[in-house]
């Protein structure tokens, strides 16, 4: 008797504690120490790579919202990175620093851009709204290729970041660093609340039968334009940082390759998870950085690891951590 009531008896643990938490809050706080690491072991090029990874998270994040919660393929979520980093770049080009202009300029012209090219893309289905949302991204890369002004496709340097009265010293690489790490729990937090959020329910209800929830009254097309608009913004916000980070865009952050690389991260990291772009980004980066080190067609051992991933782990490395609770959790 009292072995079935201790069998039976109701699990005292929170339902947020699991290995799938642990693990990503582990990443997180390894982001938080990095730069004391770095600075113990004299490798301050680490933080050029650690920026680059949470910025790329971040991109990854916004893309995972639409594609691994709404079901929408888009092979163009890219261009809202060179975007972002364009409106850095051309403002600071006609001697325009504050962030207090570029940051709402690039996230206001993705906005619009998701807006504008959302309301044609989201009127078609399947292989057709991957070839919209791609032909879209070439037309704006190609666009900026033409830009003789701005550097064409030799890019554009950006010689001073965005400057906040003092607020925020973004000079400093740590503060960037840090201002990158803060931006990227903020996106996880957000996207967190939106997924669980009856707006999210309704994104991902139309994702799994879209005739039926509108049948229950949803206009579905408008939700998903919305949760279009927020992806492209939050994307667009990534690229703002990678702007001020590498200090220089060029058309080729806004190339379909790139929009490629996004949907590898996310697919690499568990599609509709929370913690899928987390850990697909930082898996994806360092796998580049080291293989290429060590071997030249690096290509070569990604593009195997990759297929393996996705034929014997459906859910990415984030269905290694353990059963899925639910979804964004």
């Amino acid at each position: 008797m009292v072995t079935d009531q201790l069998t039976t008896a109701p699990s005292t643990t929170p339902a947020w504690v699991s290995v799938r938490n642990g693990t990503g809050l582990a990443v997180l706080l390894l982001y938080a120490l990095m730069p004391g690491i770095a600075d113990i072991f004299d490798l301050p090029f680490y933080l050029d790579i650690f920026s680059r990874v949470m910025i790329l998270t971040i991109a990854a994040i916004s893309l995972n919202f639409i594609l691994g919660f709404g079901g929408m393929v888009s092979f163009g979520h890219a261009a809202y990175l060179g975007l972002g980093a364009y409106a850095v770049g051309i403002l600071a080009y006609y001697d325009i620093y504050s962030g207090w202009i570029q940051w709402p300029v690039g996230l206001a012209v993705s906005a619009l851009f998701a807006l504008v090219t959302g309301a044609i893309c989201l009127r078609t289905k399947g292989v057709y709204f991957i070839m919209i949302t791609l032909a879209f991204t070439q037309m704006i890369h190609f666009l900026f290729v033409s830009l003789e002004e701005f550097g064409g496709d030799d890019g554009l340097t950006i010689w001073n970041r965005s400057e906040f009265d003092g607020l925020i010293d973004l000079s400093n690489d740590l503060t960037l660093y840090y201002t990158i790490f803060v931006i990227l729990v903020l996106s996880l937090a957000l996207v967190h609340r939106l997924v669980n959020s009856r707006f999210g329910m309704v994104i991902q209800g139309a994702r799994s039968n879209e005739p039926r929830m509108r049948a229950l009254g949803f206009p579905t097309y408008r939700y998903r334009l919305a949760a279009y608009v927020i992806a492209g913004s939050l994307c667009g916000l990534a690229g703002i940082l990678l702007g001020n980070d590498t200090e220089f865009v060029s058309p080729s952050d806004m190339h379909w390759t790139k929009s490629g690389d996004l949907i590898i991260i996310v697919v690499l990291g568990g599609m509709g998870t929370f913690w899928g772009p987390l850990f697909g980004a930082l898996a994806f980066l360092l796998l580049e950085f080291f293989l290429s080190d060590i071997f030249i067609w690096w290509h070569l051992i990604f593009g195997p690891l990759l297929i393996l991933v996705v034929i014997f782990a459906r859910g990415g490395i984030d269905s290694f951590l353990g059963q899925q609770n639910g979804q964004g959790r």
